[in-house]
């Protein structure tokens, strides 16, 4: 057997039990749905989701089938509308935050010294408030607004990635291939993004999907507490405020509510499976499992 033929044994070994799993297979299907919602939302909608044409509160029915809210707007639209608002820029903000905690965190972890002491301070001054306060603390100050709530989950989410890269990068940099390439008089800017932050680009992107379900929440509760997207935008956390409002029309809150949970379990389950899939143990699991 050709040495190829044994890597991509080895490779189909390490991947498929993992993604045969009714998890990864479930959150793929949701994410692909939202995914195609998303791109053909004009095409699925079937009516304006700002057109206050209908009569209002009307319940869920064949016309309408998540019925219409206070102004007669068909939530149905609102809903498949609002899957352009939040997953798309939940996806954005958490590679902003990747990008920028990845590279603060890569720095001070291979430089160490005065520069690792005064990027950790920082970090540790972030997580010493709970993410939801240090979000509206930052989107009150900055303005309502759908881009300034944006901007306060991306000062929120950047540390983690800061602390999760430095660690990686304190383990790697040890390694033998980084200490020859510094002994050949490679720069420390390209040993860095040449070397090291390629071997730990697989927890982070586990981490980044993982965050993508906290960057959907926090989005929507920002919109919920009134701090994001305003009226008459269709976003997810808005039009569960103005559920809220009107418990005895439940389906205004409802239909948005199972939107967002249906999308961060997407994510979750998608998260845990590529864990799963960059976890060693899982890995060895696996090959012992497999015929």
């Amino acid at each position: 057997m050709t040495e190829l033929a044994v890597r991509l044994r080895g490779r189909r070994r390490f991947v498929r039990p993992t993604w045969r799993q009714p998890l990864a297979l479930t959150g793929v299907a949701i994410a692909c749905l939202w995914i195609v919602i998303a791109v053909f939302a004009p095409l699925i909608a079937p009516h304006d989701p700002l057109a206050q044409t209908f009569t209002p509160a009307q319940p869920p029915s064949l016309s309408h089938l998540f019925g219409t809210d206070e102004l007669g707007r068909d939530v149905f639209s609102r809903v498949v509308y609002g899957a352009r608002i939040s997953p798309p820029i939940a996806l954005l903000l958490v590679g902003l935050a990747a990008i920028i905690g990845g590279v603060l965190g890569g720095v001070a972890g291979y430089f160490r010294g005065v520069v690792d002491g005064a990027l950790m301070r920082v970090v540790d001054l972030f997580f010493a408030f709970p993410a939801i306060i240090l979000a509206m603390v930052v989107a009150a100050v900055l303005g309502r607004g759908l881009r300034n709530a944006a901007l306060a989950i991306v000062v929120v989410a950047w540390p983690s990635y800061a602390r999760v890269v430095r660690g990686l990068v304190l383990s790697v940099g040890d390694s033998e291939f980084v200490q020859s390439a510094r002994l050949l008089g490679a720069p420390a800017r390209r040993a860095l993004f040449r070397d090291v932050l390629p071997n730990v680009a697989g927890p982070v992107f586990v981490l980044a999907t993982l965050d993508l379900a906290n960057a959907i929440l926090l989005l929507s509760g920002l919109s919920f507490l009134g701090l994001g997207a305003q009226p008459p935008q269709a976003e997810w956390g808005s039009m569960v405020a103005t559920g809220t409002q009107y418990f005895q029309w439940w389906w205004m809150g409802t239909f948005p509510g199972l939107a967002i949970f249906s999308v961060v379990l997407a994510f979750n389950f998608l998260g845990d499976s590529l864990r799963d899939v960059f976890d060693p143990q899982t890995a060895w699991r696996s090959e012992e499992t497999e015929p």
